[in-house]
């Protein structure tokens, strides 16, 4: 009889190992961690990975981030796991994804090989991918990992009810998300309403047109990630002024880095914004204005069904 997986999880992502045994009583994996005094991390693997199914949860938020993951799988491979799975909440790099200047390094691509680099286990690697900000960034993974491209869906459409009720339109904040914003608008049996955008720079971004019908209606603006807020604080100045009476956003990613939280909530244009708990600095900054929900179910579901 196979035993059952047994689950590890990096550093930053231990809050959602214990999301997940909240809902299934999984064996959790141990590993030593330290530092030494050059910040060389120490790791060893304490449990035995042997013949086992093995599921290490982590992201690449960081480049350090991405070398504890990857350092950690190697170890499972050379040590014996029966099949290696890499969940990954938050594939980052995503800013990158692609050249467009001569020269550019596409960093999305060259760590997907890194961590199509990791030696096989036994029955083969996968890797789950969550809502990719590109969904051809599954295909950059090479050889013989195979690549699980979920989607957050059902948590969303859930916040997405919390926030709205009535009459409302679920908005864009550029032509790049129109594809599921208008599939999240059907399901949810409202009108999706879109702006049109010019990215200046990495900072900051122009409106340049609206198709909308947004008056007297509640707008919940949805975007697969927010990082600065910019774009979510143009596109919510633009339904306002096109005569909407509130505005509140959602995201699967949270990424928000420096004080971006603290401008989108001065910037007085929102009710609330809920993210999803797939990037660990999400859930440091929750508070009453930013709602923090949990992806454990989805990522439960995939392991019972791919490895119960």
């Amino acid at each position: 009889m196979k035993a059952a997986p047994i689950l590890f999880a990096t550093t930053s992502y231990q809050y959602l190992l214990k999301r997940m045994l909240a809902l299934q009583p999984y064996e959790v994996g141990q590993v030593e961690v330290k530092h030494f005094p050059d910040g060389e991390r120490y790791q060893r693997v304490q449990s035995d990975v042997a013949q086992r199914d093995v599921v290490l949860i982590g992201g690449t938020q960081t480049d350090a981030s991405t070398l504890e993951l990857y350092d950690l799988s190697c170890a499972f491979a050379k040590f014996g796991a029966r099949s290696l799975t890499l969940i990954i909440p938050y594939f980052g790099y995503s800013t990158m994804e692609r050249a467009v200047k001569t020269g550019e390094v596409v960093t999305a691509k060259n760590r997907a090989r890194l961590l199509s680099s990791i030696p096989p286990a036994g029955m083969g690697n996968r890797i789950v991918l969550l809502d990719l900000h590109a969904e051809g960034l599954s295909f950059y993974f090479e050889g013989g990992v195979v690549p699980f491209h979920l989607y957050a869906k059902d948590v969303i459409l859930e916040g997405v009810r919390s926030l709205a009720q009535g009459n409302f339109v679920l908005g864009s904040t550029d032509a790049g998300r129109a594809k599921w914003v208008e599939s999240l608008a059907n399901d949810l049996g409202v009108e999706g309403a879109f702006v049109f955008k010019r990215r200046i720079d990495g900072r900051t971004t122009e409106l340049t047109a609206m198709s909308a019908r947004v008056q007297g209606a509640d707008v919940v603006i949805y975007d697969d990630m927010i990082r600065t807020g910019g774009s979510l604080i143009s596109a919510a100045k633009a339904y306002l002024d096109s005569g909407a009476k509130s505005v509140s956003a959602i995201a699967t990613h949270g990424i928000l880095p420096e004080n971006s939280l603290q401008r989108i909530q001065d910037a007085g244009l929102f009710q609330k914004v809920i993210v999803t708990d797939s990037h660990p600095h999400a859930v440091e900054l929750e508070n009453g204005f930013l709602e923090v929900r949990s992806v454990a179910g989805i990522l439960n579901t995939w392991i019972l069904e791919h490895l119960g």
